[in-house]
């Protein structure tokens, strides 16, 4: 029996579960969203990345001309400033990316994802894809489409209801 399987099966004899299925269903997605981060950290480690500046790159890969200013990648990123400050210093010091300022606003600080960024994104491509596929196996294209737009609901259901009572 494979060592995590063991222990979780080792911990249920021990604990049983008061959640509510509401309960459940939002701590499996933060199950889920953690074995992701954890699969494919191990990923980007291979190639100097932690998992947030594997994301930086990603997004200042999708941005028009390979850059965007820092403050819109902390806020699609949903990550405060002053980490992605800290991630781009990181990033720009292992010549993934490099920093400018706005031309038009000189306290606006600009991050470009550099040639090394783009080639280092590309080799990651396969072997990530190659654990997406193995984590989404057994879910067709429909199933994927449905699961995710249910995952939308509950965004769009937290969004309008957090805080409320």
């Amino acid at each position: 029996m494979h060592p995590v399987k063991r222990l979780t099966v080792m911990y249920r004899r021990n604990y049983k579960s008061n959640l509510s299925i509401d309960e459940k269903v939002l701590m499996g997605i933060v199950r889920l969203a953690e074995t992701f981060k954890r699969v494919h950290s191990a990923v980007f480690r291979n190639y100097g990345l932690s998992f947030p500046q594997y994301n930086v790159l990603r997004v200042l890969e999708a941005s028009k001309d390979g850059q965007n200013k820092i403050g819109n990648v902390s806020g699609i990123m949903l990550v405060p400033g002053a980490n992605i400050t800290g991630i781009a210093k990181r990033l720009v010091k292992d010549g993934f990316v490099i920093k400018k300022s706005d031309p038009n606003d000189e306290r606006v600080t600009i991050l470009e994802i550099t040639a090394k960024g783009k080639k280092t994104l590309a080799k990651i491509e396969k072997e990530k894809d190659q654990r997406l596929a193995a984590m989404l196996n057994d879910m067709s294209r429909t199933e994927k489409n449905d699961f995710l737009e249910k995952v939308r609901r509950i965004q769009q259901s937290c969004n309008g209801k957090a805080g409320t009572s």
